[in-house]
């Protein structure tokens, strides 16, 4: 629950700092198939259905390969930390130029382009390990592949709910696809820990690459739609490009601490992606089935959070919801290392549900106020400039955590990340927000 939260990603997807930066997939600045906000319903429904469908498989993966890593290849907590560093590396790699890249190419033919690579890289692991040859290097490998593609891919994901959608109806709508991209949250990680029960964390992750296919299908099958919003900017380098995003995101009085926060988020994000699988399996035992049900409770949470939102924001105002979400997600942080065994597995449970929920509340607040402030022309960039920023923080995260739970072990580490996450309200408190009822 990635919050510039959260694709999804591994675990914590949806809680990522944009945890969702969640969106619909389609050609930025044009209306598909119609002529202003709202567009073609039918078209709309495709969207969502193709990037559904591939978060159902992402869910899914999130619980195979770090138990694939742990039980089979008989991984460190360091090395579970690789794998999880490596998928979200590819921000401080790419991070930047993908919001150029994204008004400069046509985003069907990319989206496309992108869903086949990442399909191709996963269904490596199957294949690997029928061959006998699947080790931590391919995992890494094929992590960081699908990282790179997923960049462009989610950038472009990012800047297109905003050209169909009215300014008034952007938070309703965020809702509805936080809360879509929760459900499979919710339902992938436990068929995730079934699937790898019955079958194996390899065979597993087919259902990813099958997912990855079938978006690729569906929007391959949507019509033309032209450039994202701004045309093809020739008039200025990429270099200078970029500098704008970077200079109207940190210059910004709300855009920029909100960033600040999202990045703070996500940083334990990264470490709970690692610790979670190591937590469960070796420090209470849990069998692959349980690890994917307590995993998917993260799902629940989302699924709460983005259902609340829109009710949030208008009793209390977007600045007030913003404020309060973010304490209580560094207050349900503190449940996640009192966790035992058998029933008191079920701390973790509440801690991860509580956590994701208030993740998910602030990601909607205020990816839908970057939405409707940005300039269009802007919007990819800024989009790829907080993601740079924030989803860089997960790689950082997940191996420092990693290393933390070796040197004294996953409940300390847990703890220490806890801790970490009181740095969030901290940002938004020390910010010209503390004093807003409305971001807007």
């Amino acid at each position: 629950m990635t919050t510039e939260t959260v694709d999804p990603p591994q675990d914590g997807a949806a809680r990522v700092g944009e945890v969702g930066e969640v969106g619909e997939v389609g050609e930025v600045g044009q209306v598909v198939g119609g002529s202003g906000p709202g567009g073609d319903a039918a078209a709309f429904w495709r969207y969502w259905t193709a990037s559904t469908v591939s978060r159902l498989g992402d869910q899914v993966t999130a619980v195979a390969l770090p138990l694939l890593a742990v039980v089979t290849l008989h991984a460190t907590a360091v090395q579970v930390g690789l794998i999880t560093g490596a998928a979200y590396v590819a921000w401080l790699l790419i991070g930047l130029p993908a919001g150029v890249l994204v008004q400069r190419l046509p985003l069907r033919g990319t989206q496309v382009a992108m869903d086949l690579v990442r399909g191709a890289a996963v269904a490596s692991v199957p294949l690997a390990a029928a061959l006998g040859v699947l080790g931590l290097p391919h995992l890494v490998a094929v992590a960081l592949v699908v990282g790179l593609a997923s960049v462009v891919f989610d950038v472009g994901n990012a800047t297109f709910l905003p050209s169909i959608v009215a300014k008034e109806q952007l938070t309703a709508r965020n809702s509805l696809v936080s809360g879509s991209s929760a459900a499979t949250e919710l339902a992938g990680p436990s068929l995730g820990g079934v699937l790898v029960q019955f079958l194996g964390g390899a065979a597993s992750v087919l259902l990813d690459a099958f997912s990855y296919l079938a978006s690729a299908a569906l929007l391959r099958s949507l019509p033309y739609a032209g450039q994202p919003a701004g045309g093809r900017p020739h008039a200025a380098g990429m270099r200078e490009q970029i500098r704008e995003g970077w200079r109207y995101v940190t210059r910004h009085p709300v855009i920029g601490p909100c960033a600040a926060d999202a990045t703070a988020v996500n940083f334990v994000c990264g470490g709970l992606m690692t610790l979670t699988p190591v937590f469960l399996v070796r420090t209470l035992g849990a069998p692959a089935a349980v690890v994917g049900a307590l995993m998917a409770t993260a799902g629940l949470g989302s699924l709460l959070g983005a259902a609340a939102t829109p009710r949030l924001v208008a009793r209390l105002g977007s600045g007030r919801a913003l404020r309060r979400a973010a304490a209580v997600a560094a207050v349900f942080a503190f449940l996640l290392p009192l966790a035992g065994s058998g029933w008191a597995a079920l701390v973790f449970a509440v801690g991860n549900a509580g956590f994701s929920a208030a993740v998910v509340v602030t990601s909607i607040v205020t990816r839908t106020h970057r939405q409707t402030q940005t300039p269009p022309e802007l919007l990819p960039r800024v989009m790829a400039t907080v993601r740079f920023v924030s989803w860089g923080a997960i790689p950082v995260g997940a191996l420092a955590a990693g290393a933390a739970a070796e040197a004294w072990g996953a409940r300390t580490a847990l703890l220490l990340l806890a801790v970490c996450s009181v740095a969030s309200p901290a940002i938004i408190l020390a910010s010209p927000v503390r004093r807003m009822r409305d971001l807007a």
